[in-house]
């Protein structure tokens, strides 16, 4: 399972502010935190300020690599945006996205065709978002076609069958799940990835949804998740979801987490055991 921490986007305050200030230290460590707290790839987005985009998302690759081992999951629509912060790039990089969308997709192939880039495929057609699993599918399909045509192996190709919230709709999230299984199954050797918190927008108690709903996706072959790494519940819940599914062998992951106390619950019951022997003396 890969995890792109999703936390250095100019969306969220902080972030923006210290993009727009240039505080490397800012930066620096919440790749590093991301990174320590086992994310693969560290998502790079400055979307929100257009004029600057390619400037401030060159300068955010170079600060989250500055130190740390780790290659970025670069964020933007606009393949000079990207090609900009590929420049500066150490590894092989991971893209988010190319789509369906004609412009779209017409402008980012030549970026991406032939490289050893991973590619984010976005279920997304100039006809908009896709509402039932079979639509997602047929866009993944012509979408990965022309990815292969193009010489993009699909051991890079990264397909985003797009959560959406189900408090618009109560259907989004089976149809989700049914396209990530479908995926999994239909196409050899690609992957599938998904930004995973969409889908408990406008809805209490948000974290208990997105945990519970990255379950039923890895039980479906959901196999990377574009989440917060610092959510020691949601982490805890994707290793417990692999062990139970069959994707952690005899749970050794699970158990040297839990060995380590990397585990939010392991701790906790630590906590409690304590306190209850405590009482007994």
């Amino acid at each position: 399972m890969l995890i792109v921490g999703e936390l250095i986007n100019a969306s969220r305050k902080p972030v923006a502010l210290a993009i727009k200030e240039k505080d490397a230290d800012f930066i620096e460590r919440l790749a590093d935190d991301q990174y320590a707290n086992g994310a693969d790839y560290i998502d790079v987005n400055a979307g929100i300020f257009v004029e600057k985009e390619a400037d401030y998302l060159q300068w955010l690759v170079k600060s989250v690599q500055k130190e740390a081992a780790v290659p970025c999951c670069i964020d933007s629509p606009d393949p000079d945006v990207i090609e900009t912060a590929l420049s500066v790039h150490r590894g092989e990089a991971m893209i988010n996205s190319i789509s369906l969308e004609r412009k779209r997709l017409e402008a980012m192939l030549p970026l991406v065709a032939g490289s050893d880039l991973k590619v984010v495929a976005l279920c997304m057609s100039d006809d908009g978002m896709p509402e039932t699993a079979d639509a997602r599918i047929a866009i993944a399909e012509e979408l990965v076609n022309k990815l292969v045509q193009n010489n993009i192996s699909p051991e890079n190709i990264y397909i985003d069958p797009l959560v959406q919230p189900v408090a618009t709709n109560d259907n989004y999230g089976f149809e989700f799940l049914a396209a990530i299984e479908k995926i999994m199954h239909m196409f050899d050797g690609c992957h599938t990835i998904c930004g995973l918190s969409n889908i408990s927008y406008g809805l209490p108690a948000r974290s208990l949804l997105n945990r519970t709903f990255v379950s039923m996706a890895i039980a479906k072959g959901l196999d990377t998740a574009i989440i917060n790494p610092l959510d020691r519940e949601l982490t805890d819940s994707i290793a417990a979801a692999l062990a139970l599914s069959g994707r952690d062998d005899f749970c050794m992951n699970f158990i040297k987490a839990y060995r380590e106390g990397n585990l939010f619950q392991s701790e906790v019951i630590a906590s409690v055991s304590q306190e209850y022997h405590a009482c007994q003396v």
